[in-house]
């Protein structure tokens, strides 16, 4: 099977070295939404304006698959 990485980006680089095992892309994108989804409600309002964060999900070979980016602003 092959293993997906998901590295964080946000405030600090957060390297996923141990990666998942995983079927296939499919369910890589939605253990990598499932993920963000916990981490963004888990910054309990950290994420402030002005900031950015990310996470990347790439193969075992340390291609880039996905990347869901959020960028937190103040409207103008």
């Amino acid at each position: 099977m092959p293993r997906y990485f998901f590295n964080i980006y946000h405030n600090r680089t957060q390297l996923d070295l141990e990666g998942e095992e995983l079927p296939d892309m499919h369910a890589a994108w939605k253990e990598a939404t499932v993920t963000a989804g916990q981490m963004i409600q888990g910054m309990d309002g950290r994420l402030r304006p002005g900031t950015e964060w990310r996470l990347e999900v790439t193969d075992e070979f340390a291609n880039p698959l996905y990347v869901i980016h959020v960028h937190a602003e103040r409207p103008t």
